[in-house]
């Protein structure tokens, strides 16, 4: 009986968290949609800290996160974002767009080809 009890009240604190998290990104999704930007940020960075034990909702955090920059005009540091998705998460569907939104970056001039990639600091 004990077990039954320590295993249905894991499943529903694991169950809370998972729903905390989509809570998070949808409420990114609707404030990117309304074009906030700000609230799209402090959402991902809520579900951020909720997901740590859901590893693969960082690729779909990370897209989001740049397509908000991009749409605010930081294209370094979107480009950044979608550098970092390429190469942490190669073979996610998030690569091949990264991909896609990098090119079409360097296409619309907001680019260079150099651009993305990070320097080493100097002292």
């Amino acid at each position: 009986m004990r077990t039954l009890c320590v295993l249905a009240l894991t499943l529903c604190v694991t169950g809370c968290n998972s729903w905390s998290t989509d809570k998070y990104m949808d409420s990114a999704y609707r404030a990117y949609e309304r074009g906030d930007c700000d609230f799209v940020m402090l959402n991902l960075s809520q579900a951020e800290r909720k997901s740590r034990a859901r590893p693969w909702l960082q690729p779909e955090i990370s897209m989001l996160r740049g397509l908000c920059l991009e749409r605010e005009k930081f294209y370094v540091d979107a480009a950044q974002t979608y550098t970092f998705i390429i190469t942490s998460y190669p073979s996610s569907e998030y690569a091949y767009r990264s991909k896609a939104r990098l090119e079409t970056l360097r296409l619309n001039g907001h680019l260079s080809d150099g651009a993305a990639q990070s320097l080493p600091a100097r002292p």
